[in-house]
């Protein structure tokens, strides 16, 4: 059974170039290789720029699944994203190509190479619990959720309003609810996971950096262009970092510094949470980004297999 190569990291550690990287370093050993994205907003056609998605020129060539499968109005839940990946996973495996992993949210890593089962989902059930999280907001749904199930509660931020939701509909479904993850056990054969580490001030430039590079694209523009196609309809999307904070200034209610800036800080933020949850597991093999020879190195174990 070919390998299966996991690459962890906050944002803007480097993670789709080294993917790259090393698929082109495996093509040089005579091993095909092509990579899967388990990154929740990539998936979304027409958010480019705010997502720093690779561009076809950035691809090199190498193959690249679920990109661009989604308008902005659809929502892509872990559920079908773990049975998507697993899919392209598997469809790689069957045609000679070892599958590169990339992504920047364990959640979704770990929902698709560990042993992960989904409660069932009910679209009437969900739509009242978000129009009442739409009405009340996250803080006081918050609360009937510790009515409810208060150990659950206890393990949701009151600001996570897509998890509180989450959380209600399936009590109300199947009469319980576990916020715990299952046990660090693989559901697929042959993985080799791998994490990009640098220093905090270091990713915290990278990130302001990357954001400001956004703006200068046009990033702006993009949000603009895509109010057209439904992006605030899109509960996924309208959501994501930076989406938000810019339909914040197209609204008026921020200037667009300030929208900047909360991106910044946002994406900042995000990073040292990203950071947190892989940690937690033990079977990630931390590399400094930017090492020299990473890729060549990894490229190299792999080929061995």
């Amino acid at each position: 059974m070919l390998p299966i190569l996991a690459l962890n990291g906050p944002t803007a550690s480097g993670k789709s170039t080294l993917a790259v990287d090393v698929a082109l370093a495996l093509g040089a050993r005579g091993r095909r290789a092509e990579i899967v994205n388990a990154d929740s907003m990539l998936v979304y056609r027409g958010m480019d720029i705010g997502t720093a998605k690779p561009s076809p020129a950035e691809r090199r060539g190498v193959p690249h699944h679920l990109i661009d499968i989604l308008d902005v109005t659809r929502t892509a839940s872990v559920a079908d994203f773990q049975a998507l990946a697993r899919a392209a996973i598997a469809d790689c495996r069957a045609r000679g190509a070892i599958p590169i992993l990339v992504g920047g949210s364990a959640l979704y890593m770990r929902a698709i190479l560990d042993d992960f089962d989904f409660p069932g989902t009910d679209a009437d059930v969900r739509a009242r619990w978000e129009a009442e999280l739409d009405r009340v907001g996250s803080a006081a749904l918050h609360g009937v959720l510790a009515e409810r199930a208060p150990d659950a509660a206890a393990e949701i931020l009151p600001g996570n309003g897509r998890r509180i939701v989450r959380a209600l509909e399936v009590l109300e479904l199947t009469g319980s609810f576990s916020p715990h993850l299952p046990s660090w056990t693989f559901a697929l054969d042959g993985v080799r996971s791998y994490g990009l580490e640098l220093p905090r001030d270091v990713l915290d430039e990278r990130i302001g950096r990357r954001v400001e590079l956004m703006w200068e694209q046009g990033f702006v523009a993009e949000v603009e262009g895509l109010l057209s196609q439904g992006l605030r309809e899109g509960r996924t999307a309208s959501r994501a970092l930076g989406y938000r904070q810019i339909l914040a200034f197209l609204d008026g209610e921020t200037s667009e510094a300030e929208a900047k800036d909360a991106t910044i800080r946002g994406t900042r933020r995000f990073a040292r949470k990203q950071l947190g949850w892989f940690r937690r597991d033990a079977r990630i093999g931390w590399r400094p980004a930017g090492e020299p020879g990473l890729a060549d190195g990894i490229a190299d174990a792999l080929a061995a297999t």
